[in-house]
């Protein structure tokens, strides 16, 4: 044991130590904005690159996501810990993917695909008319096991199947499909079989999750009213494309019924998951830029009545796709928060804050 005469000697040593250990603290990025109360401890996972759409698995303890790196031109899906150890690409590595979601038992993984179409990746959208997102018909829903070996496909349609997510008890994969010449919502067996369509109106219907019970279903839409909107949106469908500037979050049963319109914001809403309760939704929205361009988008929390707008985050530039892990305590979520250059999103990770 030290003596207090020991000590005394040590102290200088352990005084600038100490010293060094506040400067190194303070030189660190925060990656929390004023105002964030909701969530805490955030942690980047990686560091790099375009990442996003992480999602847990049903044990809350790996992510699967898409991501565009080591040299690739478009996205691969990879898989990796909570604390962003153990990546691994678990796609083909050919064409195009999205939209990754793990099965229940955690050892198979579905995804989107381009590569039995082509090895390369489609063609990227022309800009010039505007933001787009591309809706390529050579998407198909795949199967594999976690490690990306023994790949099946589901869907085999000259049509996009994307957007694929899977129920809180494992047996129904919900997605989005252009088979009918629209964009709807389907679901099917987690084994591709028992088709049904469950949204027919004009318009876009996409990014589907279902509540923690099973019984409802979150999503976005776009309905266009007005001969021009739907002369346009028919027009960039088309030529395989969309518009997101004007997205709403809605709910519907899980077969389909009862469809209700959660917000009315005139904005882009997107990215909508249910809260743990089930009683409210968190999505991605820019009603709260103050930017001309309405380029900044933050998370957002929702009653599922529409009541009860509040904002979640405060980055001024992006954060989407979020998703509550199975115990409801932590959030993942893409963020352009903390970039190494312009164009970075990155996935992080934060504790949950239920009451603030």
């Amino acid at each position: 044991m030290l003596d207090w005469k020991s000590m005394h000697k040590l102290y200088p040593t352990f005084l600038l130590l100490l010293v060094l250990a506040v400067s190194a603290a303070a030189q660190q990025p925060s990656l929390t904005f004023e105002g964030e109360r909701r969530i805490t401890n955030i942690r980047q996972l990686t560091f790099g690159g375009e990442n996003a759409e992480a999602y847990f698995s049903y044990d809350g303890k790996k992510l699967i996501f898409q991501s565009k790196r080591d040299g690739r031109k478009c996205d691969q899906i990879y898989t990796m810990d909570l604390d962003g150890s153990n990546l691994r690409m678990v796609s083909t590595g050919k064409g195009r993917t999205t939209c990754a979601f793990f099965h229940k038992n955690g050892r198979r993984i579905i995804y989107s695909s381009t590569h039995a179409a082509s090895d390369e990746c489609p063609p990227t959208p022309d800009f010039s008319k505007g933001y787009v997102w591309p809706i390529y018909p050579t998407y198909d829903i795949y199967t594999a096991n976690a490690d990306g070996s023994r790949v099946r496909r589901l869907t085999n349609s000259p049509s996009y199947d994307a957007e694929a997510t899977i129920s809180p008890d494992g047996k129904t994969i919900v997605f989005t499909s252009t088979r009918d010449g629209d964009l709807n919502i389907y679901t099917m067996d987690i084994n591709g079989r028992n088709v049904k369509q469950l949204t027919d109106g004009l318009g876009y219907e996409g990014g589907a999750f279902f509540s923690p019970d099973g019984k409802q279903i979150v999503y976005r839409a776009y309905h266009p009213k007005t001969e021009e909107e739907i002369a346009r949106y028919k027009d960039r469908l088309a030529n395989d494309l969309i518009e997101p500037a004007n997205f709403e979050i809605w709910v519907m049963n899980a077969d389909g019924s009862n469809k209700r319109q959660v917000t009315k914001l005139g904005v882009a809403s997107f990215a909508p998951f249910f809260t743990p309760d089930g009683k409210g939704i968190i999505f991605s929205t820019n009603y709260f830029a103050t930017d001309a361009r309405k380029r900044i988008f933050d998370l957002a929390l929702i009653n599922v009545d529409g009541t009860g707008l509040e904002q979640v985050t405060f980055n001024p530039s992006f954060d989407g796709f979020p998703m509550f892990s199975p115990d409801g305590k932590k959030l993942v979520f893409a963020s352009n928060r903390n970039n190494a250059k312009e164009g970075d999103t990155n996935v992080f990770i934060a504790d949950w804050v239920d009451r603030p």
